[in-house]
């Protein structure tokens, strides 16, 4: 790569501080007015950067990478989850990867925290009410929904964000279970007061609360099946704040129609920016627009990860965040 200021394309718009910086070390283009890059935008883009910086908004796959000029050597995304990029053709044309992990963790978690109090609590849909201007007094029947203390929590996936879930969870007086790949550490096990399920399905059928915490793999795609949705307890409530993939959208219609679950929380969808119709009509859900990493401190954190990879790059050192390498040996 160049030792002058590389070429840095910013599909996104970012905090303030972020593009100051980033327009203070590199030749960076920023997208002013945070309109989402077309396909053919990021195909220009790639011809022209030596870095690119995405989102989680932007499919670089095959087709894109497949226009990729000599010039580009590093993705430096602008996010955790990697799945919007074809890590493969990446590997192939020698492009490095990066992301921006650890640093929103507590953002998302606080998030899911929120959401399972707020679905089985029913307070979005008491929200809803009291604005339409349908709330006539108090009632001792009134909008009853469920306590959460003593509540079983199954946590899928029981990394960070899932470990972090946990540990809010635990101050709740939530009973704390989990699915992972691979079992975490008997010391980590101790301080969570986590029982860990090997049997996925299992662990479904005996919780009253599912948080979904895990990365959208090949494996973890389409996870929660129909048939694994129609294993959760009548009144058992599902939040989601990992990838809206990972849940099967429409068997969980089914179930919130039909009452044979007791609600769900949904930070992610299947098809985003576009939600499932299904979802908007019904009041037993708790959705919102994928704020999981929405805070302010958590976005400039991960624009500083984005430049400090960029900048290790340049200056030619690992980046410390490399999801894949493009250097060969």
């Amino acid at each position: 790569m160049s030792t002058k200021k590389p070429d840095v394309v910013v599909t996104r718009k970012l905090p303030e501080a972020v593009e100051v910086r980033m327009m203070e070390l590199f030749r960076a283009r920023l997208n002013t007015d945070d309109h989402r890059f077309t396909q053919a935008e990021l195909t220009e883009a790639v011809e022209s950067a030596e870095v690119l910086v995405p989102t989680v908004t932007d499919r670089v796959d095959a087709a894109v990478l497949a226009k990729a000029g000599p010039k580009l050597k590093l993705i430096a995304n602008f996010g955790t989850g990697i799945n919007h990029i074809d890590l493969k053709a990446a590997a192939e044309r020698g492009i490095t990867v990066t992301n921006t992990p650890g640093v929103l963790t507590d953002d998302t978690a606080d998030l899911t925290m929120a959401l399972i109090l707020a679905t089985p609590r029913r307070i979005t849909e008491g929200e809803r009410l009291l604005r339409a201007g349908q709330w006539t007094g108090w009632g001792p029947t009134f909008l009853l929904g469920h306590r959460i203390t003593g509540q079983r929590l199954g946590i899928v996936g029981m990394g960070r964000i899932g470990q972090a879930v946990a540990r809010r969870a635990r101050g709740f007086g939530l009973s704390v279970h989990y699915h992972n790949r691979k079992r975490v550490p008997e010391a980590t096990e101790a301080e969570l007061e986590a029982a860990y399920w090997e049997d996925l399905d299992q662990m479904l059928a005996h919780m009253d609360i599912i948080s979904v915490n895990c990365p959208l793999t090949d494996a973890t795609r389409g996870m929660l099946s129909a048939a694994r949705l129609a294993r959760l307890q009548r009144h058992a409530v599902i939040v989601n704040t990992a990838r809206g993939e990972i849940i099967d959208e429409d068997a969980l219609c089914d179930l919130l129609e039909k009452r044979l679950i007791g609600g769900a929380g949904l930070d992610v969808h299947q098809n985003a920016p576009h939600v499932n119709p299904r979802l908007l009509k019904l009041d037993n859900v708790v959705l919102t627009p994928h704020l999981g990493s929405a805070t302010v401190a958590g976005r400039i954190a991960m624009g500083e990860k984005v430049i400090i990879n960029i900048k290790s790059f340049v200056d030619g050192n690992a980046p410390p965040d490399r999801v894949i390498s493009g250097v060969t040996t």
